[in-house]
Parts: structure tokens; C-alpha cells; sequence
């Protein structure tokens, strides 16, 4: 049988799904970062409002990831899902370059959520059946480090652009359709997927239930909810940036190395947890974040503000793609895309209670208590994660059970 085409080292679908994930990133973080200074300073919206708008675009979006997940698994097909939420990501652009009031923002971040909530399941179905399982971290890593190099890239975009045409925000807007273009034609010429019978004769179709996944793949999914939940948009993080006394303009400049030490740390973090066990650097990241956030809760100055963005970037390399590949150890193939959808679906439902309560905590107590309650959330889920990885060391598990989804430990 013909080897697999790699590129530079990777497998081509993981390669051009990274691509892809870099020239969507690029569009993103050309706006994410400033949409709360817009909303704040532009629009004059209190921070309620803008923790509502990030939670209604975040939550009512992931409910639709579940269900795109098990959609592709009845299919048998990602391919065209991907090209759906990526295209419906990219027409959200327009609208975010023409909004006039927090209701069209509203409108712009939710079509915007409403792609990814699309693409996201089928994607990472496909990362994982592109790859052998002593390298899911790896490949997962490299998806995330891309995907982040992107958010380097936009937000230096981005500052270029507001410098050279005195904060036009609506160019740079504009600007976020080309990078964006371009990751949809990537997917349309570039991604290939094994096909699989839609409703072959006689086999079971996957259902929407939880039924397929273990007590671990259950509890995984609480913990990771859990942790969302203190884990409030990052327009929180930049509007403390703000309040620290960064100027406006070097906003971007901060959002961008947080991003490239996310990218840069990504790919050792996968090849360290593929080689040392994944559950180990989930239960630092839960840690770190827990100081970071502390961190954020106190810090008063701009210097505090860059040594945190720069830790909060090691955070996310040391979790973000491990979690996904964790999880991929832990559920059965053929409900693959459906248990990537319910991660993904639990982890953003909970965005729109975190992004409510880090609104409300910062109007009515104060911008301290935000990042005191993530960090206390992050704590619990790093105890509940301990007795996760006890109960998955019992002896009692079988070694049917270790070998059933991955030739792999659950590491």
C-alpha cells in the first residue's frame, strides 16, 4: 500500500488542515481583538453587554457542533461540513465591517460562531483519522500551533492597518475577508478523507446519546465543561490589558505575543505529552491557569499585563490540542466526530454562563473578582482531573478496555 504523502513531516491532510486553520485565524484575530475596544470606546457598551454578546455567539453556536459531529459520522463525510462552517465563517465579515450598533456585532460574532460550531467536529474527526495514534498529540499540536500563528499574524495586521489609517477599524474589518477566502479554497482543492458508506445495509448508525462513551470520556467532558466555565472570553483579558494602561494601540501588540508563544510552545507541548503522557500537562495547564488568573485579578501595571499574556500563551500550548487528542484515547472510532461535537458542544455551552458571570462580577464587584473566579473554577477542575487520572490507573479496568480505541495507554 502507497505511503501516506507527508509534508514536511506531517501527513498532507494534517498539513493543509493546519494551513487552513492559519488563514482562518488570520481573519479572526484581525478583528477578535478589537471588537471589545469597538464595542467599549466606538459604541460606548458596558461590559455586561459585551460579556452577553460573547456568550450568546460562543454557547448558541456550539449547540449546532454536536450536531455536525453526528451528522458526519451518519455521512460518512467531513469534507463538505469543513467547507460549510469555514464559507459561513467568511460571510460574517461583511457584516462585522457594516455594524453600526451591539445588536449587528451581535448578529457578525454569532455567523461567525455559527461556522465554527459547523466546522469544528468534522475538522478534528478528520485530523485524527489522518494520523496513527502514537502521534495524535503531535498532529493536534501542529493543527493549534498553526491555527495560533495565524492569531500572531492578524493582530500585526491589524495594528499595521490602525496605524497607517488613523484606528480605521471598518478597513481592517474589511481587510479580514482575504486571509479568510483563502482557507475555504484550501479545503476545496487540498483536504481528502477516507470515505465511509452512509447507512451501509445493516450497520447500527452512530446516535446522538453519550451512551458510546465510557465513565472517563464522561467525566473528561464535565471537568473540561467545568473549566470553561471560569474561563470567560479573552475580551476580558484585553479590557484589563486596557485598564493596566496599554495604550490602545499596542493592544494587538500584546494579543500577538500571547499568540506566538501559544504556537511556538504547541508543538513540543504535543510531542512531550505523546511521549510522556498527555493527562500530565492537562492537570499543569488547569494549575497554571488557576495562578494566571490570580495573576490577572492583581496586576496593575503594563509589565504585570506582558508577563501574564506571555504565561497565558504557555497555557494554551500545554492544553488546547492535548485535550482534543486525550480525548480522541478514550472514545470509540465510529462515534468519533459526535464525541469531538459533544466536547466541543458541553465546553461552549458553558461560554455563555462564564462570559454573563465575568460581565456581571466585573460591573457590580469588581474586575478582580472575574479572574478570582476562574482561577477557583480552573482549582477544581485540576482536583476532579486527579481523581480522573486515579480512577483511570485502577486495576480494575481491563486491558480489553486499554486497547479498544487506540493502541496506546490512556496517557
Amino acid at each position: 500500500m502507497e505511503e501516506p504523502k507527508r509534508i514536511l513531516g506531517f501527513e498532507k491532510n494534517i498539513f493543509f488542515t493546519g494551513l487552513v486553520s492559519f488563514f482562518m485565524d488570520v481573519s479572526s484575530e484581525m478583528i477578535y481583538p478589537l471588537v471589545p475596544l469597538f464595542l467599549a470606546s466606538v459604541l460606548g457598551v458596558n461590559k455586561s453587554v459585551i460579556g452577553l454578546i460573547e456568550g450568546i455567539a460562543e454557547s448558541t453556536a456550539s449547540l449546532l457542533k454536536v450536531f455536525s459531529g453526528w451528522l458526519s459520522d451518519r455521512m460518512g463525510n467531513r469534507k463538505n461540513l469543513m467547507i460549510a462552517g469555514y464559507a459561513i465563517s467568511t460571510l460574517s465579515r461583511p457584516i462585522t465591517a457594516t455594524a453600526g450598533g451591539w445588536p449587528q456585532m451581535l448578529g457578525a460574532r454569532f455567523v461567525d460562531r455559527l461556522g465554527k460550531g459547523i466546522r469544528t467536529a468534522p475538522r478534528d474527526a478528520i485530523i485524527a483519522e489522518s494520523c496513527d495514534a502514537a502521534h495524535l498529540a503531535r498532529s493536534f499540536s501542529f493543527h493549534r500551533s498553526m491555527d495560533t500563528m495565524g492569531a500572531v499574524v492578524g493582530p500585526a495586521i491589524a495594528m499595521l492597518v490602525l496605524g497607517m489609517f488613523s484606528n480605521n477599524y471598518s478597513l481592517v474589518f474589511w481587510l479580514s475577508m482575504a486571509p479568510a477566502t483563502i482557507a475555504v479554497l484550501i479545503i476545496i482543492f487540498y483536504i481528502t478523507e477516507k470515505k465511509k458508506p452512509a447507512g451501509a445495509a445493516g450497520a447500527e448508525l452512530p446516535k446522538l446519546t453519550l451512551a458510546a462513551l465510557d465513565g472517563k470520556g464522561k467525566f473528561f467532558i464535565l471537568i473540561a465543561a467545568l473549566f470553561a466555565l471560569g474561563n470567560s472570553s479573552d475580551a476580558f483579558l484585553i479590557l484589563r490589558a486596557q485598564q493596566a494602561g496599554i495604550a490602545t494601540p499596542l493592544i494587538p501588540a500584546v494579543y500577538l505575543l500571547f499568540n506566538l508563544i501559544y504556537a511556538l510552545s504547541a508543538i513540543p507541548a504535543g510531542m512531550v505529552a505523546d511521549r510522556f503522557g498527555k493527562k500530565r500537562l492537562i492537570l499543569l495547564g488547569f494549575v497554571l491557569f488557576s495562578a494566571l488568573y490570580c495573576g490577572f485579578a492583581v496586576a496593575e501595571t503594563p509589565a504585570a499585563i506582558w508577563v501574564l499574556f506571555c504565561l497565558y500563551g504557555i497555557f494554551m500550548g500545554l492544553t488546547e490540542g492535548i485535550q482534543k487528542a486525550f480525548l480522541a484515547t478514550i472514545i470509540p472510532p465510529e462515534f468519533r466526530a459526535t464525541a469531538f461535537g459533544l466536547f466541543a458542544t458541553a465546553v461552549g455551552l458553558a461560554a455563555l454562563p462564564a462570559s454573563l458571570i465575568a460581565g456581571w462580577l466585573w460591573d457590580h464587584v469588581s474586575p478582580s473578582a472575574t479572574f478570582y473566579f476562574g482561577s477557583a473554577t480552573a482549582a477544581l477542575a485540576a482536583i476532579l482531573f486527579i481523581l480522573l487520572i486515579v480512577f483511570s490507573n485502577s486495576p480494575s479496568r481491563s486491558a480489553g478496555q486499554r486497547a479498544s480505541y487506540h493502541a496506546e495507554p490512556y496517557s
